[in-house]
C-alpha cells in the first residue's frame, strides 16, 4: 500500500480506507482516499504497513523520518508519544492539543475521545500561557489533559494537569474582642500576649509559638488578619502602626513574591484551608483542608506554589517538585492569579 507525502500529510488511496482506517482508526477518511498525519504514516511505516512515496521514488524509515522531522515541529517528539500510545493499545488521533486518546476497548464512532494529549521535551521551557490553551480545551469538552514530557533518552513521563477548586472545613476567624496588639520586627511580626496568642493559634492555626505566652506571625498571616481587622501592627522601626496597603509595601520590600503570595494564601483562608509555610518542601505553601483542631492536625494534603500568569516552568524543576509531593502523598498545586480570583493547577504523575 502506497501514500504520497504531500506537504505535512501523507495520502493513500481507498484501499487504506478498509484495511488501515476502518481496522487501526488511522487517519481520516476524505472522499476515496485516507489523509495520514506525518506521525502516523511514520508509525505504519515503521510497522510495515504502509509505503511512503515522495517525487517517485519510495522513501526508507530514515529518509522519510528526516524528511518530517523538517516539515513539522517538534515531529521526532509527537512520533515517540504517539508509538508509546498506540504500543499500549489506546487508539489515538490529532487533536487540537497534539493527540486525542480514546478509552481503552473504545475507538472513533463506538466512544468519545478520553485524553488530550500535549506534548514537550524536557529540555524546552513550557511558558503557563502556551499550557493554558490545552488545559482549557480539555476542560471545555470534559476531557482529561496529560502532558507528555520525553526526556533526553526518550523516555516518557505523564502527567494529569487539570484545573480544581480546593476547599478545607476551617471557618474564617472572627475578631474577639478589642484588636490584638502585635508588633513588626523585621521580617515577622510577633503577637505579646498570651490569651491573644492563644486565641489565634487555636482558632485556625495562625502562627507557630515563641514561647507559652507569645505567637510569631509570617508576612501573610499579618497582612490577612491585619486586613480581617483582628490585629494592629506597630512598625518597630518607625513606631506607627501602617494599615493593609503600607503593610503590604513593607512587606514587598522584605519579600518580593509576597503580594502573590498573599492573595493566594487570603483566597485559601477564604475557601476553609490552612496554609503554612512550605519551604521544608520547596513551595510556597503547604497546605491543610481539616485542621480544625490544634489537638489532632492531619497531614497536609496540598503543596502549592504560587507563580505568574507569565510563569515559565522548567520542567527538569516542575518534575522534581510533582515527584516530592507525591512522594509525602500530597498533591502539587499551582497557584495563579487571575483578574476575577485565583486558578489553581493540579500537576500529578500517571500512570497511561
Amino acid at each position: 500500500m502506497i501514500g504520497k507525502l504531500m506537504q505535512d500529510r501523507v495520502l493513500s488511496g481507498k484501499k487504506a480506507v478498509n484495511e488501515l482506517y476502518r481496522t487501526g482508526y488511522y487517519g481520516r477518511p476524505k472522499e476515496d482516499s485516507l489523509e495520514l498525519t506525518l506521525v502516523e504514516a511514520a508509525y505504519l511505516l515503521y510497522k510495515n504497513k504502509l509505503d511512503i512515496e515522495l517525487d517517485n521514488r519510495i522513501l526508507e524509515f530514515e529518509e522519510f523520518f528526516t524528511e518530517a522531522a523538517k516539515r513539522q515541529q517538534y515531529f521526532e517528539l509527537k512520533y515517540i508519544v504517539y508509538k508509546d500510545l498506540r504500543e499500549r493499545g489506546f487508539y489515538v488521533q490529532s487533536g487540537v492539543t497534539d493527540f486525542r486518546v480514546y478509552p481503552r476497548g473504545g475507538h472513533p464512532g463506538k466512544a468519545p475521545a478520553k485524553s488530550f494529549v500535549y506534548v514537550r521535551s524536557e529540555r524546552i521551557p513550557m511558558p503557563l500561557t502556551d499550557l493554558l490553551p490545552s488545559v482549557n480545551a480539555a476542560e471545555n469538552v470534559r476531557k482529561q489533559m496529560i502532558l507528555a514530557i520525553v526526556d533526553e533518552e526518550s523516555d516518557l513521563t505523564y502527567y494529569e494537569v487539570k484545573k480544581v477548586n480546593p476547599k478545607g472545613k476551617t471557618d474564617v476567624i472572627r475578631p474577639a474582642g478589642d484588636l490584638i496588639r502585635s508588633t513588626l520586627l523585621k521580617d515577622r511580626v510577633l503577637v505579646w500576649q498570651a490569651a491573644h496568642a492563644q486565641y489565634l493559634h487555636r482558632n485556625g492555626f495562625y502562627g507557630k509559638p515563641l514561647d507559652d505566652e507569645r505567637l510569631q506571625l509570617s508576612l501573610v498571616e499579618s497582612a490577612y488578619l491585619l486586613n480581617l481587622g483582628l490585629i494592629r501592627i506597630q512598625n518597630s522601626d518607625t513606631g506607627n502602626d501602617p494599615g493593609i496597603d503600607e503593610f503590604s509595601l513593607l512587606a514587598s520590600s522584605i519579600e518580593p513574591d509576597f503580594l502573590r503570595k498573599y492573595r493566594a494564601y487570603a483566597d485559601m483562608r477564604n475557601g476553609g484551608l490552612v496554609p503554612k509555610t512550605g519551604f521544608k518542601f520547596g513551595t510556597h505553601f503547604r497546605v491543610y483542608a481539616d485542621a480544625v483542631s490544634l489537638e489532632k492536625i492531619p497531614h497536609s494534603e496540598y503543596l502549592v506554589h504560587t507563580v505568574a500568569v507569565d510563569h515559565v516552568f522548567m520542567l527538569p524543576v516542575m518534575s522534581r517538585a510533582v515527584r516530592l509531593a507525591n512522594s509525602v502523598r500530597k498533591r502539587m498545586l499551582y497557584a495563579i492569579g487571575e483578574r476575577d480570583g485565583m486558578m489553581y493547577l493540579d500537576i500529578g504523575r500517571i500512570k497511561m
